[in-house]
């Protein structure tokens, strides 16, 4: 259902707009924290949600500048002359996820666990949950919602919450706790049968009443104003406004350090995006998936049309994708609403835009955290056993403790580990059983049986006593290494010595080793 639909307009215009108004601070503050230009955020903004929402096939992401390439854009910015050759490195990253799309390198997500996927969910709730406690009292200084629970700059969130707490707002907290109450209210399910509850987004009622309360039922001594706001470039002028675009420097074609932050920004722009769809595909009620591939040549196209127009990178985002989700949205309608709200704010609503406190964006942040770290997420985990919740829980520590894509890989290490060990326990069984009295060890083989499960085999075959009748039964395997079949024919090959008679089961035949047996044997 990814076409335009009647039956999901509705939820696709909420799903739009509230994610629209989390992206607003979002794009400038990425854009702040990379050492960019923070119109180039919105620009990256206005074409995840077009370019991308109309190239992509996943119904429900949203693409746009992400914490994540912080720290590639950062390096990108230090090692290039200017930031027209930035804007090079990312058409050319754009060319470079184009290739890799049309070479299938997207198949590498389904290479992930679905407790890695789980646990980077439920971290980025926490983080969420986390930074946002500061803008709920009133500390809006650190406006970049990073991905990390410690920032590039050395002020973790400890740090932040004691300058919070300092810097105590009560305007602030007033707005945070009518925005919280509005919120929770909304999801009381027994409201819902009112249509208002249901056609009225609580995030839009968020946004236009603290605006409301800051600017006119509060003293003007007390409102809050400056960093406690949103805070969008304002054009004052057409030629202003176009200003504000950027064209690449094409000249820098030749600086090698130009294909290397291209690389840098494709790979990880890549990476993340894959991770995004298949976190965001977990979260789709529908439970469609997106072809990765095409995604990857969707936020290619994005990369160059942002890099052409001034727009820093750009890659899927899980918390608009998921913000948009709670709203209602349910097709790529939410993606190019989210987009042409952008397009519109920049150049209509600026200064409405601008009046809007921290404290109700942070709410609206909080309780999308709070939905992807719910304490019943965990206690599932738990229950499916400790191969699946080790992995999940060390995602989110590492993802807690490090960044996105550290914490992502020491989860997958993690998650391997148990892969590995299943397999290695999975490998085969043993059973001891009596036939007419007489005494058989059956080995019944896994189905998928690699060169890491050789020791286990040949000790395993090792013990087998002598003078033992043995059953290998490998009529449910699908693959079995070409290593340990050398050990079963090794094995049956010395087994007359030792006075072993062998029972060969397949899914074909069965045999007994240099004994026929007739068709009616095996039926009885």
């Amino acid at each position: 259902m990814n076409a335009f639909s009647k039956q999901t307009l509705p939820g696709d215009i909420r799903g739009g707009v509230v994610s629209f108004l989390v992206a607003v601070p979002l794009c400038l503050g990425i854009a702040l924290a990379s050492g960019v230009p923070l119109f180039s955020g919105i620009i990256a903004g206005i074409v995840g949600g077009l370019v991308v929402g109309i190239f992509s096939r996943s119904a429900l992401s949203i693409s746009g500048p992400e914490a994540g390439l912080i720290v590639v854009v950062l390096a990108a910015v230090n090692s290039l002359p200017s930031f027209e050759a930035v804007l090079l490195a990312t058409c050319l990253a754009g060319v470079l996820q184009i290739g890799f799309g049309l070479l299938k390198a997207g198949t590498v997500s389904h290479f992930f666990p679905s407790a890695v996927i789980k646990g980077m969910l439920a971290a980025i709730g926490l983080i969420l949950i986390f930074k946002q406690l500061p803008h709920l009292v009133g500390y809006d200084a650190d406006s970049a919602e990073g991905f990390s629970l410690f920032q590039p700059d050395g002020f973790d969130i400890v740090g932040q919450l004691r300058s919070a707490l300092q810097q105590f707002n009560g305007a602030a907290c007033l707005i945070s706790l009518l925005s919280l109450g509005i919120l929770l209210l909304w999801e009381v399910p027994s409201l819902k049968r009112f249509s208002f509850f249901r056609t009225v987004p609580a995030a839009l009622l968020v946004v236009t009443l603290g605006i409301l309360v800051n600017s006119y039922l509060l003293p003007a001594d007390v409102a809050l104003h400056g960093d406690h706001l949103v805070r969008l470039p304002v054009p004052e002028s057409v030629g202003a406004f176009f200003s504000l675009f950027t064209l690449p420097d094409f000249g820098e074609w030749t600086n090698p350090q130009v294909y290397a932050s291209a690389l840098s920004i494709a790979l990880v722009a890549s990476l993340e995006a894959l991770l995004a769809v298949e976190a965001t595909d977990e979260l789709d009620p529908l439970k469609r998936k997106t072809p990765p591939n095409r995604e990857l040549v969707a936020q290619g196209i994005g990369n160059i049309a942002s890099g052409l127009v001034g727009g820093m990178p750009l890659t899927s985002v899980i918390v608009r994708s998921s913000v948009s989700i709670n709203a209602g949205g349910r097709t790529r309608v939410a993606a190019l609403v989210h987009g042409t709200m952008l397009l519109v704010s920049v150049l209509a609503l600026p200064t409405v835009l601008n009046q809007i406190p921290w404290a109700a964006l942070a709410s609206i942040l909080l309780v999308t955290g709070y939905k992807l770290a719910r304490p019943v997420v965990f206690r599932q985990q738990f229950e499916a056993g400790l191969n699946k919740f080790l992995p999940f829980v060390t995602t989110v520590a590492a993802i807690l403790l490090t960044d996105l894509l550290t914490g992502i890989l020491i989860g997958m290490v993690v998650g391997v580990f148990f892969i590995l060990r299943e397999t290695y326990r999975k490998a085969h069984h043993t059973q001891v059983y009596r036939v007419d009295g007489e005494e058989r060890i059956r080995i019944r083989m896994g189905e998928y049986v690699s060169f890491l499960n050789k020791a286990s085999v040949a000790s395993m075959l090792k013990d087998i006593p002598d003078e033992a009748v043995v059953e290998i039964d490998s009529s449910r395997s699908t693959y079995i290494d070409s290593d340990v079949m050398h050990l079963l024919s090794h094995f049956e090959a010395n087994a007359r010595q030792r006075n072993i008679r062998i029972i060969r089961v397949t899914a074909e035949y069965k045999v007994l080793l240099k004994e026929p047996v007739s068709p009616e044997k095996i039926r009885s």
